[in-house]
C-alpha cells in the first residue's frame, strides 16, 4: 500500500509541474497624449478624495452619503461583487481533489459480471477520491479568469459609485437652478403686477391708451405662466433625486441658493497616462480583457487529454452487520481521456475565445479613448462656461439699467410702453439664462471630477491615500 501511495504522489507532483497552454495576459500599450487639452497649468495640487465636499454644502454632503448607502444600483453592484467572489471560490475548487462517499446494497444471483448458483446479499461502503490533474493549466487559467472577473466587478462597482455621486450632485444643482428660475419668475410677476396696477390707474384717468394696459397684462401672464412650469420641473427633479438616494418620491431640502454656492477650486488634470490607473471603468475593461485572455488557455487545454486519479477504500460484506475492518477493500487508478476527432469543435472553441479577446481589447481601447474625450470636454466646458457667464453677467447688469431707464422715460412721457416691454423681456430672459448657465458651470466641475476618476470612497482607499 505505501509504495503505491508513494508512486502516486510522485506522479502527481510531476503532473503538477505541467505547462499552462494559452497566451499570458499583457497589459495593452495605449498611446496617450503628453497632456490634456484645455488643462489649467495653474491648478492647485491638492485633490480632496471626497470631491463633492469641495462645494461646501452640508445638505449636498448628506444627499451623497445617503445615496452611497441606499441607492439600489449600488446595492446591485455590490451583489455582483459577492457573486464574483463566490464564483472564484467555486472555480478554485476544481483545482483540488474531491472526496465522496459511496454506499450500496444488493441481493440476487448475479454479481461481478457472472451468474451465481445461489442468491446472496452484497453490502458496501467506501469513500472515493477523484482528482483531475491540471497538467495543461486548464483549472489554473479558469481560476485566473475568475479572479480577474472579481477585480473587474469591484472596479465596476466603483464606476457605479462615481457615476452615482456625479448624478446626485448634478441633479442637486439642477434643482437649485430651477428654484432660482422660479424665484426670478415670481419676482418678475410681482413687479409686473405692480406695473399693471399703475398703468391701469393711468388708463382710468385717461393718461395712457388701452393698448398699454393690454401689453402689461400680457407680460404679467407671461411671468405667471412660468411659475407652474418651474413648479412642475422642480417636483420632477426632486422625485428623480429621491430615487437616486434610494427613497420614494418626496420633497428635497436644499442648502444655499444657487448664486450663494461656493465655486470649487480647479483641480489638476494630471498626466493622461495616470488616468488609466484612476478611472475604474478603464480598469474594469482591463481586467475583463485579462479574464478573456485566460479563457483562451482553458479552451486550448480542452484540446489535450485529461488525466484523472481515482482511489477508494472501504468495507464490503455479504452481511450488513459484518462490514468491518476484516472486510476492508481498496483501489487506486488513473484515467486518461482525450479528444480524437470531433469535426474541429475544440479548435473552433479556441477561435471563439480568441475572437472574444479581440472584442475585449477593442472595448478597452475604446474606453480609454472615451476617458480622454470626457476629460478634455469637461476642461473645455469649465473654461468656456466661465467666459460665457462673465459675459452674461455684464449683459444682465446692462439689462437692469436699461429696464430702469426705460421705465423712467415712460413715466416722464419721453417714450411709449413698447420700449418698456422690450427691456422687461430682455431682463427676464437674461436672468433665466444666467441661472441656467451657472448650473451648467457647476455641473461641468462635476463632469471633470467624474472624468478624472474622482470619488474613491472605500474606507481602505481613504486610509491608504491619507
Amino acid at each position: 500500500m505505501r509504495p503505491l501511495i508513494s508512486i502516486l504522489t510522485t506522479i502527481a507532483v510531476l503532473l503538477l509541474a505541467g505547462c499552462m497552454v494559452g497566451p499570458d495576459f499583457q497589459k495593452p500599450a495605449v498611446a496617450t497624449p503628453e497632456q490634456f487639452r484645455f488643462a489649467d497649468p495653474k491648478a492647485v495640487a491638492a485633490v480632496n478624495l471626497k470631491w463633492w465636499e469641495l462645494f461646501n454644502d452640508p445638505v449636498l454632503d448628506a444627499l451623497v452619503l445617503t445615496a452611497l448607502r441606499e441607492n439600489k444600483d449600488i446595492l446591485i453592484a455590490a451583489g455582483r461583487v459577492e457573486e464574483a467572489r463566490a464564483s472564484l471560490g467555486f472555480t478554485r475548487a476544481d483545482m483540488y481533489p474531491t472526496l465522496d462517499l459511496q454506499a450500496g446494497a444488493a441481493r440476487g444471483d448475479f454479481g461481478g459480471g457472472r451468474k451465481s448458483d445461489s442468491v446472496g446479499n452484497n453490502f458496501f461502503i467506501a469513500p472515493t477520491l477523484n482528482w483531475e490533474v491540471d497538467f495543461w493549466g486548464k483549472f489554473r487559467r479558469a481560476n485566473e479568469a475568475a479572479r480577474a472577473d472579481l477585480v473587474a466587478s469591484e472596479y465596476s462597482m466603483r464606476t457605479v459609485q462615481i457615476a452615482l455621486i456625479a448624478e446626485v450632485v448634478s441633479t442637486y444643482y439642477l434643482l437649485l437652478d430651477l428654484h432660482q428660475r422660479m424665484e426670478i419668475s415670481s419676482q418678475t410677476l410681482e413687479s409686473r403686477i405692480e406695473t399693471l396696477d399703475i398703468i391701469q390707474q393711468r388708463f382710468d384717468k385717461g393718461i395712457v391708451p388701452e393698448l398699454d394696459v393690454n401689453q402689461a397684462e400680457i407680460q404679467k401672464e407671461v411671468a405667471a405662466t412660468a411659475i407652474p412650469l418651474y413648479k412642475r420641473l422642480i417636483a420632477k427633479t426632486e422625485h428623480a433625486l429621491s430615487i437616486l438616494i434610494g427613497k420614494p418620491p418626496q420633497g428635497i431640502e436644499t442648502g444655499a441658493a444657487l448664486y450663494q454656492q461656493q465655486e470649487p477650486p480647479t483641480i489638476p488634470a494630471g498626466l493622461p497616462s495616470s488616468l488609466l490607473e484612476r478611472r475604474p471603468d478603464v480598469l474594469t475593461a482591463q481586467y475583463a480583457l485579462k479574464s478573456q485572455t485566460e479563457r483562451i488557455g482553458v479552451a486550448e487545454a480542452l484540446r489535450f487529454p485529461a488525466i484523472s486519479l481515482t482511489g477508494s477504500a472501504g468495507g464490503a460484506s455479504t452481511e450488513l452487520s459484518t462490514i468491518t475492518i476484516e472486510g476492508f477493500a481498496w483501489s487506486i487508478g488513473a484515467n486518461l481521456v482525450g479528444p480524437i476527432y470531433n469535426f474541429g469543435k475544440n479548435k473552433r472553441r479556441v477561435e471563439i475565445e480568441r475572437a472574444r479577446m479581440k472584442q475585449a481589447l477593442y472595448e478597452y481601447e475604446n474606453t480609454v479613448l472615451l476617458a480622454f474625450q470626457e476629460v478634455a470636454d469637461a476642461l473645455n466646458e469649465i473654461q468656456t462656461y466661465g467666459e460665457q457667464i462673465a459675459s452674461v453677467k455684464r449683459r444682465y447688469q446692462a439689462a437692469k439699467n436699461a429696464d430702469a431707464l426705460a421705465k423712467l422715460r415712460y413715466d416722464k412721457g419721453f417714450s411709449d410702453y413698447l420700449l418698456v416691454l422690450d427691456t422687461e423681456r430682455t431682463l427676464f430672459s437674461v436672468g433665466l439664462e444666467l441661472s441656467e448657465l451657472t448650473q451648467d458651470y457647476y455641473s461641468s466641475y462635476v463632469r471633470l471630477y467624474k472624468a478624472l476618476g474622482g470619488g474613491w470612497i472605500s474606507k481602505e482607499e481613504l486610509e491608504s491615500r491619507e
